[in-house]
């Protein structure tokens, strides 16, 4: 193993960045001209934390922030980071049941949150379950549901009653002893969890990830090695920052390399395809979806995408059309694809800005520096070789500390040596590439045959009305589960049939491989932070199934 890049908390190593380029820009918000360099957003930090710490927030509380990507989040980011608190991301798409697992699992000390996110006010949320916030001085909450909870902070300059605001905090903050301030920075260590995320929670409830300064700050650096990054990088950030597709792809890659970040508060492909003009991005982030997107727009071929050369899909299985088109259309010819999961900090495996187009569309590239991966047998645990199929592990700095409060489910997940279960089935080649065919709870099992959909949705993606598509299991009574096809249409094919995408496979596939049913859909269920919901295809597809019995089809 090489030496690690950096032993040093967050907050140490970014005002290590601000003083070797205190003018340099940190963060644009192009719809509306904002810009901070680093000097200037180190400044809000520096206030809102010392603001956090005089109204009784300490190191090692838990700090949720529930807003879209506002100019604010990354500020109370990074204030918690100062002061050794951990920040809980909360994400936007929470409804009162998901907000109220997460502000009681966490045992969260405080929230900063927005109005609310599109049809859902926060506030109407937050007013039900602590109805106490109404009647209580601020500061001085008493939750009966959640003891720990003791400030709300509205993210935003207006004055609510029982929350203070950020402007409140930051003007809080001008006045904190500066010395008391500097020693509890120092207190602040590498190890100390700073940042929690909440998986989706496929399997039961979700589980708070814990992850340190060490984890995400060598994650990032490693992530933006592959891409070369430089301070004449700019990244445009439209992936949502309470995921660390966000804060560590892109943030703590950003901040290693001391490049620039274009932040857009939520995705749009207008916005996005006008803003790499505006402002020369020369990276940018998405899901395959995204990009299809902004390829996708009326006014994709008005804007200049020239100045692009790299960037990130990832989060779901990458097209091999789509990569392409990202690449021919968008100039991004040292496109990347990143491998990971929450717990693994998150990625660990990644494909470089110089690899050959085959290894970027049948790969997740090679491995991080300083990270051990192997690939097992499920079943076994024994390690297996180049070319077979079993679970991949990793081990190392990226490895998260644990779900919090979970220990029975952190062990499941970390073996006493240090291994961590991804439960994702893959191979690795020679060169030591990886490649990801399936989740294990994602593999098809029809009638003994095991069946990996990405191979089958390979395929499918070759046939010219598709523009997008989902394979995943159909339960049956006969078979256990049979395949069923999901497939967004390219436009002008609507006399395409069921019919002819099974004679498109026949021949040409294993017959048991080929979709038993074909669903045409105009969108996928997909998580807030774009990933697809591939569980809740098998669902919907019995659902569409028994619409057709009733319409006499089947």
């Amino acid at each position: 193993m090489s030496e690690l890049f950096t032993e040093l908390p967050i907050g140490k190593f970014f005002e290590n960045v601000v003083e070797k380029q205190p003018d340099h820009e940190f963060i644009i918000y192009p719809d509306r001209n904002l810009r901070f360099t680093y000097k200037e957003f180190d400044e809000r930090v520096d206030n809102l934390a010392k603001g956090m710490l005089s109204i009784g927030i300490e190191p090692g509380d838990r700090v949720g922030i529930w807003a879209k990507n506002v100019p604010e989040w990354l500020t109370f980011m990074f204030a918690c980071a100062k002061i050794g608190a951990a920040i809980v991301t909360v994400n936007t798409a929470y409804q009162s049941h998901e907000l109220e697992y997460v502000l009681g699992q966490s045992e969260m000390k405080a929230i900063g949150m927005t109005d609310g996110f599109r049809d859902t006010s926060y506030f109407d949320i937050i007013h039900e379950l602590v109805p106490e916030m109404l009647t209580s001085a601020r500061g001085n909450l008493n939750s009966e549901k959640f003891p720990h909870l003791k400030y709300i902070i509205h993210v935003g300059q207006e004055k609510h009653r029982g929350m203070f605001n950020t402007n409140e905090l930051l003007l809080l903050g001008m006045n904190y002893d500066e010395e008391k301030y500097q020693k509890i920075k120092d207190a602040v260590t590498q190890y100390d969890v700073i940042n929690m995320q909440y998986t989706s929670g496929t399997e039961g409830f979700p589980k708070g990830v814990m992850l340190t300064s060490r984890n995400i700050l060598n994650d990032g650096y490693y992530i933006g090695e592959n891409m070369n990054y430089t301070e004449k990088d700019k990244l445009l950030l439209q992936v949502p920052l309470f995921h660390c597709f966000g804060t560590v792809l892109g943030v703590m890659a950003v901040i290693t390399h001391c490049s620039t970040m274009v932040v857009l508060e939520e995705y749009d492909p207008l916005l996005a395809i006008s803003s790499i003009q505006k402002e020369k991005c020369t990276s940018i982030y998405g899901v395959p979806t995204m990009f299809i997107g902004m390829m996708n727009h009326p006014m994709f071929e008005m804007f200049d995408m020239s100045s692009l050369r790299t960037g990130i899909m990832a989060g779901s299985t990458c097209p091999v059309e789509t990569m392409k088109d990202a690449i021919n259309k968008m100039n991004m010819k040292e496109i990347t694809s990143v491998y990971g999961l929450t717990e693994a900090g998150p990625g660990f495996t990644q494909t470089n800005a110089a690899d050959s187009f085959e290894k970027k569309i049948n790969t997740v590239g090679r491995k991080f520096p300083n990270i051990e991966v192997k690939i097992v047998d499920p079943e076994t645990g024994e390690e297996l070789g180049p070319g077979e199929t079993g679970e991949i592990m990793c081990r190392g700095f990226n490895v998260m500390k644990g779900y919090y409060n979970m220990p029975e489910k952190t062990a499941e997940t970390i073996e006493p040596d240090g291994w961590l279960h991804s439960g994702d089935l893959a191979t690795v080649d020679e060169d030591g590439y990886y490649s990801i065919v399936g989740r294990i709870k994602d593999m098809i099992i029809r009638g003994g045959e095991n069946i990996y959909p990405r191979e089958i949705e390979e395929y499918l993606f070759t046939h010219e009305c598709v523009q997008d598509v989902q394979v995943a299991g159909i339960p049956d009574e006969k078979y256990g589960e049979i395949v069923g096809a999901f497939i967004i249409k390219e436009p002008g094919y609507d006399d395409v049939t069921e019919a002819d995408i099974r004679d498109f496979c026949i021949g040409s596939i294993a017959r048991y491989k080929v979709p038993k049913y074909v669903f045409f859909v105009d969108e996928f269920p997909l998580t807030t932070s774009g990933k697809i919901q591939k569980y809740k295809l098998g669902e919907i597809g019995l659902k569409l199934l028994d619409e057709r019995r009733e319409r006499g089809e089947l």
